[in-house]
């Protein structure tokens, strides 16, 4: 049987923006339609790796490209040397896709909740969406959504992880990053791939999260570059606040128990309340930066509102743990697997004492 898990990466919240977060699972109790465009998508991955070492000898082989991917194979092996990473052979293949993106991502909500419309699956847990490696395929389920009345929101997304059980590729789509994102992700990546918990989205996302945070640091300093600029991560956790704000009203509303005319009137009373909001924090914190501009004036719904929050929320957790653990990263990850052996209540309880002790 051919089964093959992919969850989502981080990047900064201008690409979040732009194409979500990708995750495709696919297994025996999926649509056969949805099954057979997965084995594609993911086998004509497979037949069109090959190996980085051989695109850098190619002659024919562009030498910002070569550059590039040698770069990633350092980040590859600092992250088994230095980081404590699996060690096996993803990326260390290259795939052009000839494309933008690899997967669009398809978020769903109720017209009238913040929470997500789950996918389940045996091996993953639920999970908040699902990925189409055709964009067509992608608007397609996205239509039938509508049509139920749902909130949907689609997006394409430059790269995925398939946990180990294929060699994950760098992907051309991925080489429009800079060399710290490109670096990052390959850290996020393989820590999926060293830990993951089934069901338990925030988990494994601020687990990576940090890891991609913490070995970005490490692999800058080991290569003798300055710390990074903070400003974008600042102006990132600012927006994420807005956004998080909106969705929390939005809740609050929805549970109000207002019939259907007062719950769609007040809907978008909040989401114009929230784009006044940015503009005044834009203007008075950020004047000179309109990076989210374009988002906030595209429609809001809440299938467009899920991503965030997914990725950091126990971030600073685990920067606890880390300390604790005298920085090391294998004493980290025997902790992260402590608490990865515990139910989610109990974790979450765990994680919440950690996080209070980061503050």
């Amino acid at each position: 049987m051919f089964r093959s898990l992919f969850v989502p990466r981080r990047t900064p919240i201008p690409r979040l923006i732009g194409f979500a977060a990708v995750g495709l699972v696919l297994c025996a109790c999926s649509s056969l339609r949805y099954y057979a465009q997965a084995a594609r998508g993911q086998g004509a991955l497979i037949m069109r790796r090959r190996a980085v070492s051989a695109v850098v000898r190619d002659p024919a082989t562009d030498p910002e490209l070569a550059a590039r991917l040698l770069l990633a194979q350092q980040a590859r092996r600092f992250a088994t040397q230095h980081l404590g990473l699996p060690d096996n052979r993803s990326y260390t293949g290259y795939v052009d896709l000839h494309r933008p993106y690899v997967v669009w991502n398809v978020f769903a909500a109720p017209r009238y909740s913040v929470e997500a419309i789950p996918q389940c699956f045996p091996i993953a847990g639920c999970v908040a969406y699902r990925g189409y490696f055709h964009e067509a395929a992608a608007q397609a389920d996205a239509a039938r959504l509508r049509a139920h009345g749902d909130d949907v929101w689609v997006g394409g997304v430059p790269a995925y992880s398939t946990l180990g059980w294929f060699a994950d590729p760098i992907l051309s789509s991925m080489l429009r990053w800079d060399d710290d994102e490109l670096a990052g992700t390959i850290f996020h990546e393989l820590a999926h791939q060293l830990i993951y918990v089934k069901g338990d989205t925030a988990f494994n996302e601020s687990f990576a999260t940090f890891v991609q945070a913490e070995g970005l640091r490490e692999w800058r300093q080991s290569r003798g570059l300055p710390a990074q600029d903070d400003r974008a991560q600042a102006m990132e956790r600012g927006f994420t606040r807005l956004v998080l704000g909106l969705r929390a009203r939005l809740k609050t509303l929805y549970a109000s128990g207002a019939d259907e005319s007062a719950m769609a009137a007040g809907k978008r009373r909040e989401i114009e309340a929230f784009r006044v909001r940015y503009r005044q924090w834009q203007q008075r914190e950020w004047p000179d930066d309109h990076r989210y501009d374009s988002w906030v004036a595209k429609p809001i719904n809440n299938a467009r509102l899920l991503p965030f929050g997914l990725y950091d929320r126990w971030a600073p957790a685990f920067g606890t743990l880390f300390q604790r653990a005298g920085r090391n990263w294998q004493a980290f990850y025997a902790s992260v697997r402590d608490l990865a052996r515990k139910s989610k209540a109990p974790r979450s309880r765990a994680l919440q004492a950690l996080l209070h002790d980061a503050r």
